[in-house]
């Protein structure tokens, strides 16, 4: 399979999606405004704004040089908003909507610095609306899960690459976004080892 000049493509990516689409499609009202963060190569956001018509999907990359596959990739879908440079260790989100009904992210965790991770939950915190969910997928270090081998490789992997990535302790994740004011509302087990998480807001 062939791929235009702007598209970059991730294996990774093409073969997780349907079981994280079949997730959202469970998970998310029938309409509502999307903001993803670390968008990547542009194909999750493309496919789940065509398995999602009702949300308008925000796609954004803290990196430049990644728009222009984002773009290539949502050219076309009527429900895709042209992608936004959006760095999660901003002090304000400023290029995002003020207010969204739900945060996607995908595999940023784990390959960033630890501080990304606080970014993205007091990010979530201003902008998701009252009932609002911050969406993250990835592996995790659970303390009552045994880590699959295939994830511990993966970990040694990163850590091996940067010092700062790695995969992240639930627990501590959790820490996080408990001091932005969210908590964990759902925990979905999906293929390769991987989580999606549901965040909404603590009780008051």
């Amino acid at each position: 399979m062939t791929f235009a000049p702007d598209r970059r493509h991730s294996p990774a990516a093409e073969r997780n999606g349907p079981p994280i689409l079949a997730a959202l499609q469970r998970l998310l009202p029938p309409t509502g405004v999307m903001l993803e963060i670390a968008s990547g190569t542009g194909q999750h956001a493309a496919f789940f704004g065509a398995g999602l018509p009702g949300w308008a999907w925000q796609p954004s990359d803290a990196e430049a040089a990644a728009l222009p596959s984002i773009a290539a990739w949502c050219n076309g879908l009527p429900n895709l908003r042209p992608p936004l440079l959006l760095d999660v260790l901003d002090a304000a989100w400023s290029s995002a909507p003020d207010q969204v009904d739900a945060i996607y992210c995908a595999n940023m965790i784990h390959i960033a610095p630890w501080a990304c991770t606080a970014g993205l939950m007091q990010g979530a915190a201003r902008h998701l609306a009252p009932r609002g969910l911050l969406l993250t997928y990835g592996p995790y270090l659970e303390d009552d899960v045994a880590t699959a081998p295939s994830n511990l490789a993966f970990d040694a992997d990163l850590r091996r690459r940067d010092a700062a990535w790695g995969l992240r302790r639930l627990a501590d994740v959790a820490a996080q976004a408990a001091a932005a004011g969210l908590q964990l509302r759902e925990r979905l087990s999906l293929p390769a080892n991987n989580l999606l998480l549901a965040w909404g807001s603590a009780p008051r």
